[in-house]
């Protein structure tokens, strides 16, 4: 397969083959990718467990227009008290709002405090496929009325409403995160390169890859019931630009060793190639398949990342194997100026950094990979005190938003759970036993009947506590425990609180189910890559073990000095699905090569030989990689923040502690068993130790081994 695909972009008619079918491919490309907006949903069940009592919940609600509705709370207050102009204003606007278009159900009445110095009005917002996107216009329009003629009079707009709005418009700035990323990996890319050209390429084939992969999602989404969302959706723009980039520092490393040792270009592309390939694709392969097993989840917002990231590296796979190699082979030498590989020239010397990190290594593997393994462990004993119980309401974001401030002002007036209570649907027959039952939990501060029909009637219940709390959970649980106790309710309960408990329960249990399909899914394809079990087994344990180490610094750098108030519920799954399966890719570029070089010159000499031929390559990638995820602090939400720092710093430690030092340690201790059950036999020497550990890439001994091939 790879020297199937080695031809076409390398070739002299297939080169321009190739970038003709790119450009005719990326014309319809760019209007589908516009389309990936408008095929997201956003609405409820886009992000619950699919088999919840929430999601059940949703689809029993929509007789009474609740089951795609989200309350918004539009609080008004005056320093020093309300006048009674200001309820009347309130009054009047509640009127305003029944009449506004995507306002459905019934507008409550407006509720003055008990200290009456502010009132609040609940109005249910409609939720459609568009999702935040259309609640934040809605938002924009309470907002509007609100505020008008108010004379003094401080109005916010607040609840899962105002919430779901302040999103959106986070979301919103995705294409500032592309921006952002962009920036940081050209900068990444001049220092690697120092050539002012030849990073045009590699950016210019990721962004193609990131266009036509929302292209292909867009589609997907439309015609084959894909399910994307806002979070898919930006995470996915992230993952194609990183990981094409590292796909394109790994092949021109390659490329570049080869045009050394052979006149033609193109037929140092195809070498180029064939000898990198493998391990791209395994590495591809090993992202996208674990991406896949996320469809195993329950939590839809989880589920729905798997497809949605999984067909993204398949395209960046494909970009940077065929349209990037086609224009470094069009552009010719020139495109590495300052410093052209000529022909027959020295390969670049290995006496550098990673030279001295492979002595320092080899010096005493054992103690160095037994203490390295044991301060990443140390690390990651900070796990113990993660909590991934959900991020507070009022703390979701990094700056103070509409919402945040509706939020502060209403918990200072009313119910701490005001605006997001708990919703319960049940028979008619059974409605005012179970409103009794409700009204006599401690935790529960008003009950109120809201509709009713068709048999069915819709009870809420408004906790005490704040929403999202450990105590508005415990509510909604006493909540579903009370109404599933009454005889003959046939209640479904929904509602915030109930959401957020659902989604934690569903977190939980994919974390179980889908971790262990990861590591199985990873552990197979490197058995099948390296014909080994010792060498797999190593990889899996040094990758776990930087999840840990990776997960423990970022608890510590959460809760005392960014001060987060938490994390999402299925935050730890899928920052282990990207660390893991992104940290295994770096251990591939490396042994693949060191398994390589092992065929000629035996383990040990391999392993320091693999370490110093990839250091720079990889050590680049990775930056790369990290970069690119850190740009996701560019969005004003935690859960993105904590996503791009953990995984940034994870990627940092695989690249330069686990990769380098744990790995290459731990491959000099075990010798060849690392390939057990096969032997690795090197082949005669053809070059002295001197030599080999003198170049990096193509050296002497590669052009004899290539003489031996022939």
């Amino acid at each position: 397969m790879v020297r199937g695909l080695a031809a076409l972009p390398s070739g002299r008619r297939g080169k321009w083959v190739t970038l003709v079918a790119w450009i005719l491919l990326l014309i319809p490309a760019f209007s589908l990718a516009g389309m990936l907006g408008s095929a997201q949903k956003n609405d409820i069940s886009a992000w619950l467990p699919s088999s919840s009592e929430s999601a059940r919940f949703v689809a029993a609600a929509q007789k009474f227009g609740s089951g795609g509705t989200m309350p918004a709370s539009v609080v008004y207050s005056r320093p020093g008290g309300l006048r009674p102009a200001d309820v009347e204003k309130a009054n009047a606007d509640a009127a305003v709002f029944q009449r506004l278009e995507d306002v459905t159900g019934k507008v409550q009445l407006p509720l003055v405090a008990d200290d009456l110095e502010a009132v609040e009005t609940v109005v249910p917002v409609r939720v459609g496929e568009s999702g935040w996107t259309g609640i934040a216009k809605v938002v924009d329009r309470l907002k509007a009325v609100a505020a008008a003629n108010g004379d003094g009079l401080v109005s916010h707009v607040t609840g899962p409403g105002g919430y779901a709005a302040d999103s959106g418009r986070a979301f919103g700035d995705a294409d500032l995160l592309m921006i952002v990323a962009v920036v940081v990996v050209v900068a990444i890319l001049l220092f690697t390169y120092r050539s002012p050209t030849l990073w045009l390429l590699p950016v210019i084939s990721a962004v193609a890859a990131v266009f036509t992969s929302e292209a292909v999602i867009a589609v997907l989404a439309k015609y084959a019931g894909v399910v994307v969302n806002s979070q898919s959706s930006f995470i996915l723009s992230v993952l194609v630009f990183g990981a094409a980039t590292d796909y394109a520092l790994l092949l021109i490393a390659r490329y570049r060793e080869e045009l050394l040792v052979h006149f033609d270009r193109h037929e140092a592309m195809a070498r180029a190639l064939r000898r990198s390939g493998p391990a791209i694709f395994a590495s591809a392969a090993t992202v996208a398949v674990s991406l896949l097993v996320l469809l195993l989840a329950t939590v839809n917002s989880t589920r729905g990342l798997g497809p949605v990231c999984a067909v993204g590296i398949v395209v960046a796979l494909l970009a940077m194997t065929t349209l990037l190699p086609a224009l470094l082979v069009i552009c010719g030498r020139w495109v590495f100026w300052p410093v052209k590989p000529s022909f027959g020239a020295l390969p670049p010397s290995r006496a550098g950094v990673w030279g001295r990190v492979s002595t320092f290594v080899a010096a005493k593997p054992r103690w160095i990979w037994a203490g390295t393994a044991a301060v990443l462990g140390s690390f990651a004993l900070a796990m113990i005190g993660m909590h991934a119980e959900g991020i507070p309401q009022d703390r979701q974001f990094t700056k103070v938003t509409e919402a945040v401030l509706g939020d502060q002002l209403q918990s200072r007036h009313f119910p701490a759970g005001a605006g997001n209570p708990i919703c319960t649907v049940v028979s008619s027959s059974t409605s005012d036993e179970v409103r009794l039952a409700l009204s006599l939990l401690p935790t529960v501060a008003t009950v109120v009947q809201l509709d009713a029909k068709d048999g069915r009637t819709l009870v809420l219940a408004t906790p005490r506590a704040g929403a999202g709390s450990p105590e508005a959970l415990a509510t909604a649980r006493q909540v579903r425990d009370v109404v599933h106790g009454v005889k003959g309710a046939d209640a479904q309960v929904g509602g915030g609180p109930a959401i957020t408990l659902d989604m934690q329960d569903g977190a939980a249990r994919d974390a179980w189910v889908v971790i262990p399909a990861i590591l199985l899914v990873v552990f197979g394809i490197l058995v099948l890559l390296l014909r080994a079990v010792i060498a797999p087994l190593v990889l899996v344990g040094t990758v776990v073990l930087s999840y840990g180490a990776t997960m423990g610094i970022s608890v510590l750098v959460f809760d005392h000095v960014f001060h987060f108030g938490g994390m999402d519920a299925a935050f730890p799954l899928q920052a282990f699905t990207f660390l893991v399966a992104l940290g295994v890719d770096y251990n591939i570029f490396l042994v693949t090569r060191v398994r390589e070089e092992s065929l000629r010159t035996g383990t040990r000499r391999g392993a320091l030989t693999g370490l110093t031929a990839t250091g720079g390559v990889i050590t680049s990638a990775g930056l790369v990689l990290a970069g690119t995820f850190a740009a996701m602090a560019s969005l004003p939400m935690v859960f993105a923040a904590e996503l791009g720092f953990t995984v940034a710093l994870g990627v940092l430690i695989d690249t330069f502690v686990v990769r380098s030092v744990l790995v290459t340690a731990l491959t000099l201790d075990l010798g060849e068993a690392m390939w057990w059950p096969r032997r690795v036999k090197p082949a005669p020497p053809t070059a002295d130790v001197g030599q080999e550990l003198a170049y990096s890439g193509a050296s002497v001994t590669d052009v004899r081994f290539e003489e031996q091939e022939r």
